[in-house]
């Protein structure tokens, strides 16, 4: 099968290669763009989220904060749909799969998702008790306890309803179950290709995604008690793989090509429609906006970076590349920065604006050291294991500085 421009082999998404040298250098400029900025945004919301350095910011700047708080939050959206732009692109091979193949790639998926989330938590446990004594505000998560720790290894804590160690690490457990779930799709197909059905596979395919689409944003979406599960996010996730699905058409060369893309694109616009009426969500608008952007975009934004390309644009990709360890370590950067800042500065504006400053540059500096001692190493069993007792091991040391727990 051929392979388009705007199918990421290298991309933390794609997770059916296990070594970085079987991994080739495309990328795509257009989703590393939508990755950094999302990465950014996250990183800014969960800063005036989690104060106390943004309470003191926001008696100066508070329209900002304010839309940081409540807004800064549609950055996931960002990374639903481009996740499932990817994952589209590095499934779209496999004509179907068995329960076997869907196994393995699941397995590797949490591996990938999970050897960095750990040595993140062994960080962020640590440094949450080693503060808590001088430091005692709401943003600091309880102090562990096994069930708790064996729940944030296997990705299950939101949904046994445990407190979260860590910022935002419900996205970890729903990007896992959302390409569980694509999987499944990509079994469902064989299995219906293997009883001899009338559509082809992409039909079969695309009927599939459609309707787990559909199903989310009209019905799932709609009812918060789902939150913690892949199916309240699968309308955007959908949309990515959709897009994918439409700039793959347009690419094809076919005679009807334009007309393919135009199809989806009205479809989308139906699916996006419906939604908003069934209940007015600026979530699913952001997804549909990003989805309709990978659809229509040119596709030279989609073309890898050159040895020539601008400081900007490699400032782009690195950061798109790092965004997932930033995304993990953030958290308890935040904590150490609103710790040292409130107990020398606590009601300075000065010192608590370049506190949250430093607290975003901290922040992408030491996912860039995750990211390189972790993250793209290639993620095996032993690694897994490694981490594994690194993260008991300090939510054990955890237990013993604050016996009380």
């Amino acid at each position: 099968m051929r392979v388009w421009p705007f199918e990421r082999r290298d991309s933390p998404l794609t997770p059916d290669l296990p070594t970085l040298q079987q991994r080739p250098s495309g990328r795509s400029f257009l989703i590393d763009l939508i990755k950094a900025a999302g990465c950014l945004l996250i990183v800014l919301h969960h800063m005036a989220f989690y104060g106390p350095m943004s309470d003191v910011v926001a008696l100066a700047w508070p329209a900002l904060l304010e839309w940081l708080y409540d807004h800064g939050r549609l950055a996931v959206q960002f990374f639903l749909v481009c996740a499932g732009f990817l994952t589209a692109g590095s499934l779209a091979r496999f004509e179907g799969l068995d329960g076997a193949q869907a196994l393995k790639l699941a397995w590797q998926r949490y591996l990938r998702l999970a050897i960095p989330l750990l040595a993140a938590l062994s960080f962020t446990v640590l440094v949450t008790e080693w503060l808590r004594p001088d430091f005692d505000h709401a943003s600091l998560s309880a102090t562990p306890d096994w069930g708790q720790a064996l729940a944030h290894m296997v990705l299950l804590q939101h949904v046994l309803d445990m407190d979260a160690l860590s910022a935002g690490i419900w996205y970890v457990a729903i990007d896992f179950q959302l390409y569980a779930m694509t999987l499944l799709s990509l079994v469902v197909v064989k299995a219906c290709r293997s009883a001899q059905a009338v559509h082809s596979t992409q039909t079969l395919r695309w009927g599939l995604w459609l309707g787990l689409t559909c199903a989310s944003l009209w019905w799932w979406n709609l009812d918060a008690r789902l939150e913690n599960h892949g199916v309240y996010f699968f309308g955007s996730y959908g949309l990515g793989l959709l897009a994918w699905e439409a700039r793959r058409r347009a690419a094809s060369g076919q005679p009807n090509a334009d007309f393919q893309r135009w199809t989806v694109f009205v479809l989308l616009l139906v699916l996006g429609a419906v939604a908003w009426w069934l209940g007015p969500r600026w979530r699913i608008v952001t997804a549909w906006s990003v989805a309709c952007l990978l659809v229509w975009a040119p596709a030279d934004w989609f073309q890898a970076g050159t040895p020539r390309t601008a400081p900007w644009q490699r400032g782009v990709q690195w950061l798109s590349t790092v965004s997932y360890s930033v995304f993990l370590i953030h958290y308890g950067v935040g904590l150490v920065v609103n710790a040292r800042v409130v107990s020398a500065w606590p009601d300075a504006l000065w010192a608590n604006t370049l506190g949250m400053l430093a607290a975003l540059v901290l922040s992408v500096l030491c996912g860039a050291l995750l990211y390189r001692w972790v993250e793209r190493q290639p993620p095996t069993i032993w690694r897994w294991w490694l981490w594994a007792g690194v993260f008991k091991a300090s939510v054990a040391l955890a237990m013993l500085m604050n016996p009380g727990a």
